[in-house]
């Protein structure tokens, strides 16, 4: 699917909204939404959750893409860090972020007569796992992007076209997601992390991770900068350090979005059938 063949059907869809409230990232997949759904006409809010987990930047990102489209938005404090199930870190975590954030959607919605609350999920997003997805359905979140078959590099292609200014943007998935399945999730751990990647960023890297496990730092970053990691190893070594790790590795495989979902597979494949 070219991005022209996939905008058609989406646009389609979205016209038969009469009003929406749109979960709105900062990233690529729900800002491009906000456009289309710009485009389809319909009376939409953006609202953008706001808690330790989420990067700065992409609170940034999303009140520019919101002024740029000239779309109404809201930023709200989400309390996931207050629920138990999410600071646990279990591969649950998903779960109860989004079902947190959902909840709140919903009930601005209901309060202020907005027919539907979407959110910026994908076609690609339907083959990982994705606990989130359980809570999208729970409270009868719409898709769209989803839905029309459309996957990243589709809308990756329609957002460079309608010169969105995250057309570029790598993914950013919440912060808690560089933590270990069952390394507890503190506000003070995902500041250290959140302060490793701007760091990481203000060197000029751009696709990769600080995977967090039990005060270890393992840089993910793509083949094709670790010569640049390599070369600057001493400088960001004693960065890491002074913000509390104790060891500082690089993952020699590169990035990859995920990696921490293959001890699930493992587990699942270990387990006896019956």
């Amino acid at each position: 699917m070219d991005w022209k063949n996939g905008l058609s059907p989406l646009l389609s869809r979205l016209e038969e909204l009469d009003s929406a409230v749109l979960a709105l990232s900062g990233g690529l997949d729900s800002s491009f939404l906000l456009y289309a759904l710009k485009e389809a006409g319909v009376r939409t809010l953006a609202v953008t959750g706001e808690s330790p987990t989420t990067p700065a930047r992409d609170l940034q990102d999303a009140v520019r893409v919101a002024m740029e489209l000239e779309v109404a938005h809201r930023i709200i404090q989400t309390k996931e860090m207050e629920r138990d199930g999410f600071i646990e870190n279990s591969p649950e975590r998903c779960f109860h972020c989004k079902d947190v954030l959902f909840t709140q959607l919903t009930g601005i919605a209901a309060d202020e007569g907005y027919s539907v609350v979407l959110d910026g999920t994908t076609a690609d997003d339907l083959r990982d796992y994705r606990p989130g997805l359980r809570a999208a359905s729970a409270h009868g979140i719409l898709s769209p992007l989803a839905e029309c078959g459309m996957t990243k590099q589709v809308i990756r292609e329609a957002a460079r076209a309608a010169g969105l200014s995250v057309s570029e943007k790598p993914a950013s998935p919440c912060l808690s997601s560089r933590f270990s399945y069952g390394t507890r999730i503190t506000p003070e751990g995902l500041e250290r992390v959140s302060m490793a990647e701007d760091y990481l960023i203000r060197l000029g890297l751009n696709e990769f991770r600080v995977r967090d496990t039990d005060g270890s730092a393992r840089i993910e970053v793509s083949p094709s900068q670790m010569d640049m990691v390599f070369k600057m190893r001493q400088e960001i070594v004693s960065a890491f350090k002074g913000l509390g790790y104790r060891f500082v590795s690089l993952d020699m495989e590169g990035f990859e979005s995920g990696k921490l979902n293959r001890v699930l597979i493992k587990d699942k494949k270990d387990k006896p059938e019956g």
